[in-house]
């Protein structure tokens, strides 16, 4: 009788212990699949229908990281960065699968507690992040910057199948830079391309950062805070939008997508920071629909 229940325990421990490293979910209708390929440091995986597991396909840092503005400083401070590695002041994430969502639990530097959630849609991956600050520090600005990062079927070094919506229609994101097709690889990466939609447009239309890396500005706003990348066999679209943000932009070598909301986080509040990546089987123009309908959701 104790032999029986001893391996009946050590059964339920393995189902557990295999629960916990094998965060998966798949979506049963539109087939694509995510996947936690990094717990420690949030990194989730998007494959689309039978697109294998030996491609990168989506990469999602979840988040890349959390930076705000502190009130009591008026200094811009890290609260969490994937780089910093084990420097970063935080609870270790936990992790668990809640129906059509992976979500996890962490505590930033001691007063900051974080509910992450990636809920897996028909139309796409919707991203929400909760703060609950509990320390009397206020903060502005609040980010949690979610990097998008489309490899495999979505590549595209030179920009010629990302796009953004103006007032007059969907427009290439580099329209205006044309001479990125003709020059040498080595001089158009590394580089940054920005899109404004709640702030002003940069008065220079290329930047040069201290870091080495050229920032082209595109001279017009956007009217839609989205951005959208056609798959190389033009079947798929991704697109990351977000209810609001300053700017939209993308480093073309790894094609990620960055619309970044903001908030306002005062002692002892909560609010949630929320964006969405749809994915898609049809045309670029039908993702008007998909954004009217995510709107009336959130509303």
């Amino acid at each position: 009788m104790k032999q029986s229940l001893f391996f009946t325990l050590l059964t339920c421990i393995a189902v557990i212990v295999t629960a916990q490293n094998n965060l998966t979910i798949t979506e049963p209708h539109s087939g694509i699949k995510l996947t936690v390929i990094n717990q420690t440091y949030p990194l989730l995986q998007i494959l689309l229908p039978g697109q294998p597991a030996t491609e990168r396909g989506i990469e999602v840092e979840f988040p890349e990281h959390v930076t705000g503005v502190n009130l009591q400083t008026n200094a811009v401070e890290q609260l969490y960065f994937v780089t910093r590695g084990e420097r970063n002041k935080r609870t270790l994430p936990t992790w668990k699968i809640d129906g059509n969502t992976l979500l996890y639990e962490t505590v930033l530097n001691g007063t900051m507690k974080l509910t992450a959630k990636a809920q897996l849609d028909t139309d796409g991956i919707r991203y929400s992040y909760t703060f609950t600050n509990t320390a009397t520090v206020a903060w502005q600005n609040l980010q949690a910057v979610t990097c998008v990062k489309l490899y495999s079927a979505f590549s595209d070094t030179l920009l010629e199948r990302t796009y953004v919506h103006h007032t007059k229609g969907f427009d290439l994101l580099a329209s205006e830079t044309p001479e990125r097709l003709t020059m040498p690889l080595q001089k158009w990466l590394p580089c940054r391309y920005l899109v404004s939609y709640t702030w002003p447009v940069p008065a220079n239309k290329i930047q040069k950062g201290e870091d080495g890396i050229t920032r082209y500005n595109k001279s017009r706003k956007v009217d839609m805070p989205m951005i959208a990348t056609i798959s190389h066999d033009k079947k798929w679209v991704a697109a990351t939008y977000t209810a609001e943000t300053g700017n939209l932009w993308t480093n073309p070598e790894r094609t990620c997508h960055h619309a970044d909301p903001a908030i306002a986080l005062g002692s002892n509040e909560t609010k949630t920071l929320m964006l969405k990546t749809f994915l898609y089987q049809g045309r670029l123009e039908q993702l008007l629909k998909y954004i009217e309908k995510e709107n009336k959701a959130i509303k």
